[in-house]
Order: C-alpha cells, then structure tokens, then sequence
C-alpha cells in the first residue's frame, strides 16, 4: 500500500498512549504515522478508523503532546526491512538497532530517533543462482551472499505477485544492499528493479511456499524431560506458562543453546530490564556447540523492556515472527521464543481499556483468543518452491499472576499449541530444575522414545506420585514394602531423568542417542522387582543406584570413565540385597 501524496490531520485528543488525529484524507488500519511533537516525530499506528477520526497507538512516551500537534499518515503498512546483516543485531520492537542507537545518542533512548536497521554502506559478495529469461514467483531465489555460517538468499520480494522474468542480472561482485541486482517485468509489461532489500507488513504471514507441512519431526532440544516425555515438533508450538522466579526465562535460555536449529530468535516482550541485560550480556559469551563460535553468531534479539511504552510490546512480538519467516523461507529451522507473552496481553489490555472497548473476562479485549492464535498460526514447516523444506517454532513463555493457570492468557494459549509445560513453583523451591511438571504437562507431538516407552514413564509417576500424597497422611510406615519401592522408583526417575544440571559441561545437554541410551539402562531398573527385607534396605539401595546414575550423566559420552559407571550400575542390579551405602 503505497499513496503518491501523505495525508494529514492533527490531534484532537490525548489518552495515554492512544492518540485520536482529526483526518483530512484516506488512511487504512495498521499504517503508519507520525506525530510531530516540538522536533521529534512519534512513530505511531493506526489502530481504529471511525469516520474523519483515526486513533492511533504511539511505540513513544507521548508526554508533551496536545491538541492541534499534526500528524502525517505515511500510506505504508508497519513492517519490517528484511535483508543480509539481521543475525546478530539487537533490535527494538519498531526494529531499530540498539546498538547504533547507544553508540548515537548515549545510554538512554530518545524520543523520535529511528536508525536503519539494515548496514547501508557494508558490502555483499552477490552470487548469482538464476539465469536471464528464467520466470520467477515471490520468494524464489535470485543468487545468495554469505552471512555467517549460511548462505543469505536473495529472495525476489514476497509482494510482488504471479511470475517475472529476469531481464538483467548482476554479476557476481561486490554490492551494497540497496544496489540493483535485477530487473524483473511481468507479462502485463510492469518492470521492477530488485535490490538486496525488501519490506513485508509485520502483521501478515509470508505464504510464498509451495505446501504447509504437518509438524511431525520432533525437535531435539538436550533436554531430556522435553524430549522423552514433552516433546517439541519442528515447526510445531508450545508454551511455558509459570509463576515468576520458576525458571521461564533460564528455560528458554538453556534450550536456545542446545535446541537443533539453525536460528535462534528471541523477543524479550515486556520482561524486566535486568534479565534483558543478563541476555544481552551473556549470548556474545556463549559458544556455540556447531560452529564452536558465539552463539550471537546465528541469533536475533529483539529486546522491549517493560520501562519501554506498552504499544511496543506488540510490535516486538510480529516484528520477531517476521524476521523468523524471512529466514524459513531460505530452508532454515528457526526457533522464535517469546518471553512473555503475557505482558503482551496486557499491553493489549491497556490499550483496549483506552479505546473503551467492551472488555472480556478479567477486562482483557474479547478478542485475546483470536490475536493469541493468530500469532502461533504462524509457525509451521513448508515445503518451498525449490523443494527444501524451512520451519518455524515458536515457543511462548506465559506468566500468569499466582501461578493460576485458569487465567484467559494461559487459558487462550492452551487452546492453539501443541505442547505445555508448565512450570511448578514447588518442583522450583525444591531445586528441581528444570521445573516443568510432568504430571501436568502434555505433549501433542512424538517423542525420541517408543510410545509404549513413554507411557510407562508417566504411569509410574502418576503411581509414584499417588503413592508420595499417601505417605504425606500415613507416613513411610502406613504404606506396603512393594508401594514404598514403586514410590523409590518414581523418585529414581526424577532424580537422575527428568533433573538437569544445566551447569555441568556433559549434562547441559543430551545427544538424542545418550537419551536413548539412559532410558533403557534405567528402564531396566523399572522393570525389575525388588523383593526387599525392609525400607531402610531398599532406600539404601535406590541411593546406590541414584548416585551411579548421577555420576554417569556427568561422564563423557563413550569414554572409559562411561563404561566404568556402566559396570558399576550392572553389579549393584546384580546384588539388590546388599546394597552399598553412599554416603
């Protein structure tokens, strides 16, 4: 959408961050505008079109404005500039760089300051991978730059619709993004010059994709829980709800380390300025298990504090989905965590307040569910033009008040993915970690196990569980020598499975085949029965086991000191009456 002269109107009214403009002209909903305040001009959206009235959003704190300030519509859509140079960078919700905006105008953020998020000046080895005369759709390839570990493809824009031919094509050379690098026309004779760069609006999908993929591969993260039990499917979806200080965030942090995938995409949505600072501090220190280089390398962070102005909060969040669907489009896996959507939600609420909009259950908008399932809508494999098969998952954090997972967010969440896992505040305080429940959590999508396997995970933690409530009423002694050892078993299972030691250079993350491997030895301890001569004895003896097991997590993956945890576990399953004490 693009108009040959701007419209304008001036502000008529002032609520928070919703501002209502006097229009004199066209405008259409989600374009931007600008509201002129003294020298700065606010970045705003319109949000409600109600005759000669707009109201719209501003992404800035909108002290300072009044009545009679004039607003100029710019006749684009918000969006997002999609080009070589994204990974790496640190970006706001409206996608200007953090980093170029410090280095200009000092620690704090300035009112009406927007930097290009794409390097203008910097120059790209250009290859290209097509022909003249070859007829081309949206989305297929033109040639390809390095970034990184990948090859960047220069993709003809998304907007552009039915088929071109290439009519001239740069050589392979040097050039910055905004050079020409071919010339295209459609059969109706329109012609367009392509660059390395293209806009696409944050709020609409890129479907320039041959076939949408059912998600079915599962998505290895490292961590065992997840894997086993809670599995994530590539291009699938799943949520973390948990009340705060159960671990959200370090969650995220560890499975974006470790989850098989090709791009990490974070949007630190509304979260507190100091667990933001610790992310930015510690990805350029972590090294990445592929390329034994910085993770940052290969991640895209998109930071909205929640001292940053609400209505930035939802332009953080599309903003991020953007950049991760620019990325499938190259046959990429991309992994977008969003953390938390919850204070999106109330973002949404504020704002509706402003507009005085019929409120839905606990004065969230009415429509929470439909904006909540339009955003995971957009994850999912696809199968591409050229055969080669992208996906985006997307992982969301919520953070309801309490822990109460009644609430509408975590409710509408619910309702859209295909995995929960949510977070205990008692699994937290016990140092459980990670502390997802596996008793409450569920997961749609298949597991590196046998299905029979898994299930017979959870039937005894179900049991063990059933068993642990007795024995809080009647004590150890109320309770059968055979409950007591089904109830050890249960506990063996979190102990040494489900537990993680995020901290430990072996055990932060584990190999699907390791998995596999820890489940059949400890399966075959479940499996067993134990006909023991009292407690005392059988605690005694899942101890010694509990501890071999702990040190083998932290053993080196085939070595010597491996086998010799293997042959310790073998001889103490086969003396069960005489237990070694570990002290």
């Amino acid at each position: 959408m693009k108009r040959s002269s701007a419209t304008e109107g001036v502000v008529c009214g002032v609520n928070g961050g919703v501002v209502t403009a006097q229009i004199r002209g066209a405008v259409a909903l989600n374009e931007v505008a600008y509201v002129t305040e003294g020298q700065a001009q606010l970045k705003s959206e319109v949000i409600r079109i109600d005759g000669d009235r707009a109201d719209l959003q501003v992404f800035e704190n909108t002290r300072g404005l009044k009545i009679g300030n004039r607003v100029t519509f710019s006749g684009q859509l918000l969006s997002a500039q999609l080009g070589p140079g994204l990974l790496g960078k640190i970006y706001d919700g409206l996608q200007n760089p953090l980093t170029e905006l410090s280095l200009k105008d000092g620690r704090f953020l300035v009112r009406g300051q927007y930097l290009d998020p794409l390097d203008s000046q910097k120059h790209w080895h250009f290859s290209p991978t097509t022909q003249l005369g070859q007829q081309l759709r949206a989305g297929e390839s033109l040639g390809d730059v390095p970034e990184g570990i990948f090859r960047h493809t220069i993709m003809l824009p998304f907007t552009l619709e039915d088929r071109w031919e290439i009519t001239q094509l740069a050589k392979e050379d040097n050039y910055q993004i905004d050079d020409t690098i071919a010339t295209v026309q459609h059969s109706d004779g329109r012609q367009r010059q392509i660059t390395m760069r293209q806009h696409w609006p944050v709020k609409r999908a890129i479907q320039s994709y041959g076939e949408r993929l059912k998600p079915t591969e599962t998505l290895v993260t490292g961590i065992r829980i997840i894997d086993t039990l809670l599995p994530v499917a590539r291009g699938g979806t799943y949520c973390i709800p948990g009340p705060f200080g159960a671990g959200k965030t370090v969650l995220q942090q560890i499975t974006s380390r470790n989850a098989d995938v090709d791009i990490v995409i974070i949007a630190a949505c509304g979260e507190r300025a100091g667990e933001v600072v610790e992310t930015l501090q510690e990805f350029p220190k972590l090294i990445d298990p592929r390329t034994g280089r910085t993770l940052m390398e290969r991640t895209i962070i998109i930071v909205n504090t929640s001292a940053m102005p609400v209505a930035a909060r939802e332009s953080s969040v599309y903003t991020a989905v953007t950049l991760a669907e620019y990325y499938r489009q190259m046959g990429l896996n991309i992994l977008l965590l969003a953390d938390s959507t919850s204070r999106w939600a109330q973002a949404m609420r504020e704002l509706s307040g402003r507009l005085e909009e019929i409120p839905g259950e606990e004065a969230f908008p009415a429509y929470l569910e439909s904006v909540i399932a339009s955003f995971y809508e957009r994850a999912g494999a696809v199968s591409l033009y050229n055969g080669e098969v992208g996906s985006v998952t997307i992982g969301g954090t919520v953070s309801p008040a309490g822990g109460n997972f009644e609430e509408p967010v975590t409710q509408a969440t619910l309702k859209v993915v295909g995995a929960f896992h949510g977070l205990s505040r008692e699994r937290a305080e016990a140092r459980r970690y990670p502390s997802i429940d596996p008793l409450e959590s569920w997961s749609k999508y298949p597991s590196i196990l046998q299905p029979e396997q898994a299930a017979g995970m959870r039937r005894i933690l179900f049991r063990g569980d059933e068993i642990a409530q007795m024995m809080k009423v009647v004590g150890e002694e109320g309770v059968a020598i055979d409950d007591y050892i089904y109830f050890l078993k249960a506990e063996l299972i979190d102990a040494v499975f489900l537990q993680q030691n995020a901290f430990d250079e072996v055990d932060k993350s584990s190999s699907p085949e390791r998995q596999k491997h820890s489940f059949s030895l400890l399966q075959k301890i479940l499996e067993r029965s134990f006909e023991m001569p009292e407690k005392r004895a059988a605690r005694q003896l899942f101890n010694h086991l509990r501890q071999i097991f702990l040190d083998y997590n932290g053993t080196a993956w085939r070595s010597p000191q491996f086998d010799k945890q293997i042959a310790a576990l073998q001889e103490a399953l086969a003396t069960p009456q005489e237990p070694k004490s570990h002290e």
